[in-house]
């Protein structure tokens, strides 16, 4: 089978997992009305999900390190599927905030297994390319899923909305297992290998770069819907549209970054900071004008995201020995991202700053994970690479050239 079918297989779930992430926000005021709560109360489902991703990446990433990659995406898209579905029957509220933690709970893991699987489809040197891939049927799904979802959920009810991100997942499953194939480690795999990841200064310092580099686009785009109907003027009717072209943005965004991964990973981070936090504070000083406020959004989405597969890449090279849950690790530090973006947005508007307060608070935040990225690559060029230990031979020291560059 073509990699490139099964690199698409892989995305098809995360396109059923984009789709139940972000649909939700838009269903909120549905769901809320049906299950009796007010719609803060039922904001709570959404960070409900977001922990259950912070929760499920490492954890299940470690207790399925033993198990054979494509098995274990197959048990991962199997539980997103009951997991929607569940939300979709859930009686009450309560059970429904469960049903989406238990939602959440698959959503790295099955990223960062996927980026493993789907890197060892292709040559070494184009692994960024194939985590790219993998990754892009989240960021289609800002395209098409969610806006579907939104409609669906709004004309039939919110609950098929969530059946129908089950039947993707579904779909997922036959075609993971008919598609795929099942490629094996060389080397048998342990649980004490993946845990080896937490033990890498370099995990946590990238992990630092995700969570401020992204923290800053979520202070933003948490509250974006008022501040285009508030500050730019757009009707509320015309937001998806918008929302839309920014998936498109990050769509552009993942492909382009996956190619710069593979020449200049470092540069091709600090340079998504950098355009990240120059976009914000321009977004801050322009809402009020349409077109301006549109370019500003798409600009950062591909920025932004452009720094993605370079940033899984290097995660799972400082984990050699626990890659998987060096991968997962990514949706974690993301997730943690949109908690902490979401506070700081929230706070800057309490204080009564007004709409553009979160982008222009949001600019400083990237500047955290340049800062971070900085002390990453002074370790590794210090220490000689990302895993030094990895790199050099027990007969002779590794060369220069044998060492990771830097980017």
């Amino acid at each position: 089978m073509p990699p490139a079918m099964a690199l698409a297989v892989l995305a098809l779930g995360g396109f059923a997992i984009g789709t139940t992430e972000f649909a939700s926000m838009g269903l909120l005021p549905d769901f809320a009305s049906d299950l009796g709560v007010s719609v803060p109360t039922a904001g709570s489902a959404i960070s409900a999900y977001a922990l259950g991703v912070v929760v499920g990446a490492p954890l299940l990433a470690i207790l399925g390190a033993r198990w054979p990659r494509k098995r274990l995406v197959l048990v991962l898209a199997g539980a997103l599927a009951v997991a929607n579905a569940s939300s979709a029957v859930a009686p009450t509220f309560d059970a429904f905030l469960v049903t989406r933690f238990l939602s959440g709970l698959p959503h790295g893991a099955y990223f960062g297994t996927a980026a493993v699987l789907g890197a060892s489809l292709l040559p070494h040197a184009q692994r960024a390319r194939a985590i790219a891939t993998t990754l892009s049927g989240l960021m289609i799904a800002n395209i098409a899923g969610v806006p579907l979802a939104t409609w669906l959920g709004q004309t039939v009810g919110w609950q098929a909305a969530y059946l129908g991100v089950a039947l993707i997942a579904l779909v997922t499953v036959v075609a993971i297992a008919l598609l795929v194939p099942d490629v094996r480690d060389a080397r048998p795999r342990s649980i004490r290998g993946e845990l080896s990841a937490l033990r890498r200064p370099q995990v946590w310092l990238t992990c630092l770069v995700i969570a401020s580099g992204f923290g800053g686009t979520f202070a933003m785009f948490s509250y974006i819907t008022p501040t285009l109907t508030e500050v730019t003027g757009f009707a509320a009717s015309s937001v998806p549209i918008v929302l839309a072209i920014f998936g498109v943005g990050m769509t552009i965004g993942n492909f382009v970054g996956g190619r710069m991964a593979e020449k200049a990973p470092t540069r091709t981070i600090a340079g998504g900071m950098v355009a990240t936090s120059l976009c914000l504070f321009g977004f801050a000083l322009f809402a009020h004008v349409a077109f301006a406020a549109v370019a500003l959004l798409v600009v950062m989405a591909i920025c932004g995201l452009g720094a993605s597969p370079a940033l899984n890449t290097r995660l799972m090279d400082a984990a050699p020995d626990g890659p998987t849950l060096g991968a997962a690790l990514h949706h974690s530090a993301f997730n943690a991202a949109n908690a902490l973006g979401a506070a700081i947005g929230g706070a800057v508007l309490a204080a009564g700053l007004g709409w553009t307060a979160p982008a222009a608070v949001g600019g400083v935040i990237p500047l955290v994970g340049l800062v971070a990225l900085a002390a990453a690559v002074y370790v590794e060029r210090r220490s000689g690479g990302l895993a030094p230990e990895r790199r050099v031979s027990a007969a002779r020291p590794a060369r220069p050239s044998e060492r990771t560059p830097a980017g």
